[in-house]
């Protein structure tokens, strides 16, 4: 399996920024590889709460992480201001590949970008359901052609 390279900014379609914390870097003096996978959630749910179509609380649908991947290319510290594009690659009856690319603030490549699928479910049953009109019209505008 090859290596994908960095993506630019032109592959995504929605912005969002993160603010990187002290705590968010490890011993080696930048951001830990954990806490990726938290940016990623941060920019995908902060643009479903944007949008409307996320009620963590009470709402009767919710996404779980089926799978996820990271590509690193250049590392990010505190205090790095990060910017997050996200895009959705697929979108099927019931899961949503969402892609995120990491940015440092006004460089043209990505830092890492990586990708994780939520299949939505029954938050009682946890079974598979399928994608309601109101959230598939939020991630339209984001559903791009994968690289």
């Amino acid at each position: 399996m090859s290596r994908p390279g960095a993506n630019s900014r032109d592959a995504y379609p929605h912005f969002r920024p993160i603010q990187t914390r002290w705590m968010d870097n490890d011993v080696y003096g930048h951001v830990n590889n954990v806490n990726y996978y938290s940016y990623f959630d941060t920019a995908v749910n902060g643009y479903l709460l944007s949008q409307g179509v996320l009620d963590f609380e009470r709402g009767e649908t919710i996404g779980l992480v089926v799978e996820t991947q990271c590509n690193y290319f250049a590392p990010i510290s505190f205090p790095d201001d990060i910017e997050a594009g996200v895009r959705v690659t697929r979108l099927g009856g019931s899961s949503v590949r969402y892609e995120v690319g990491l940015f440092r603030a006004g460089e043209a490549q990505a830092s890492a970008q990586g990708h994780f699928v939520h299949v939505y479910v029954d938050r009682e049953s946890r079974r598979p359901v399928t994608i309601g009109e109101a959230l598939r019209a939020a991630l339209v505008p984001l559903l791009v052609n994968a690289d």
